[in-house]
């Protein structure tokens, strides 16, 4: 029953069998997260929790649960598919990002890698 928070994490250890420990999360404000499809992982916020199908009380008191839905900051994830594919996903951003990438002198050799990313 772990809660959102804006500030301080709370993670309690909890001894298991064979005196082995479990780190338990009391509340939490960010977390690893991976975009399976691109292979990448990258530490995030958590902003909302947005559904849970076994009670709606949950998503009142932003309780995570497994297998809840949640809400993360897209921040990391778009800066790195910047930096790897040269392609802006943010739509506000697209005319700024395209005036830099102009602008921005390289090599033939890095001109021919983005390309080639960007045709896959």
């Amino acid at each position: 029953m772990t809660k959102l928070t804006q500030g301080a994490k709370r993670v309690r250890p909890v001894r298991g069998r064979g005196g082995n420990y479990k780190f338990r999360a009391l509340r939490i404000d960010a977390g690893n997260f991976s975009w399976g499809s691109e292979s990448v992982t990258r530490k995030t916020r958590v902003l909302d929790v947005v559904y849970n199908a076994t009670n709606n009380e949950l998503v009142r008191t932003k309780t995570v649960v497994k297998n809840c839905i949640i809400l993360i900051d897209a921040n990391p994830f778009r800066n790195w598919y910047l930096k790897h594919y040269d392609i802006e996903l943010n739509k506000k951003k697209v005319e700024e990002s395209d005036k830099a990438r102009a602008e921005a002198k390289r090599s033939r050799h890095v001109a021919a890698h983005l390309d080639r990313k960007s045709v896959v």
